[in-house]
């Protein structure tokens, strides 16, 4: 393992998919941050799923910066920040909660859905993104849903909101550890910088291609 890495302070990007975290791996690109090989981490959803932190946690020591499953996903911000005591963390959040629900819909019925709208099991177990069935792993392992309702507005709401209050709660009292960022805010930007300690490149977030779904 290299030195220089697995000593160097982290940065996670620890907001749910589709709040902008695609965004914020742009900025720490321009910043010359070492992203985490995004394909790489995601195949870690399994051991998320049976609470294997150790593999997440080795995996970790491989760049400077990740964002997106596992990071992203409850729970592993508190392995993370105990095993990393330096590192920084980005909560990403959307204008409010029905925008992120319709945008994590809106996105994986475009992937997966046969003209269901949002996907339905089948859809989703055959879904090979990463691997077979990861999809369904997500949706089912982090939201808890039937199987008949795996979109179910109510639950999915809960858990966004349930994970976005836990982490500000968590580093309530270590404020210097956590900024909660909304990409479609332009004073956001210049926050993050400065958490980041680094001089602004743009005068807004760098989008490519902004859309109603924020990635």
């Amino acid at each position: 393992m290299n030195f220089y890495l697995k000593n160097k302070p982290k940065i996670f990007c620890i907001g749910f998919n589709k709040t902008g975290t695609t965004t914020i791996a742009k900025v720490l690109n321009d910043f010359n941050f070492g992203l985490g090989n995004q394909e790489d981490a995601e195949v870690l959803m399994p051991n998320w799923c049976n609470r294997d932190f150790k593999t997440i946690i080795n995996y970790a020591k491989s760049a400077t910066a990740f964002q997106d499953i596992p990071f992203s996903l409850p729970y592993t911000f508190i392995v993370l920040e105990q095993k990393f005591p330096n590192a920084k963390f980005v909560l990403t959040v959307r204008d409010n909660d029905e925008q992120w629900y319709n945008s994590m819909v809106n996105f994986h019925s475009k992937l997966w859905s046969d003209g269901e709208k949002p996907p339905g099991l089948r859809e989703l177990k055959n879904a090979t993104y990463r691997y077979k069935g990861l999809a369904y792993d997500y949706i089912k392992q982090v939201f808890n849903t039937p199987d008949d309702d795996l979109y179910n507005k109510a639950t999915l709401i809960k858990k966004y909101n349930d994970h976005n209050s836990f982490v500000k709660d968590y580093f309530r009292a270590q404020p210097e550890k956590l900024i909660v960022i909304n990409t479609s805010n332009q004073k956001d930007y210049f926050k993050l910088c400065e958490f980041l300690k680094k001089e602004p490149k743009h005068d807004n977030f760098p989008w490519e291609n902004k859309t109603s779904d924020i990635k």
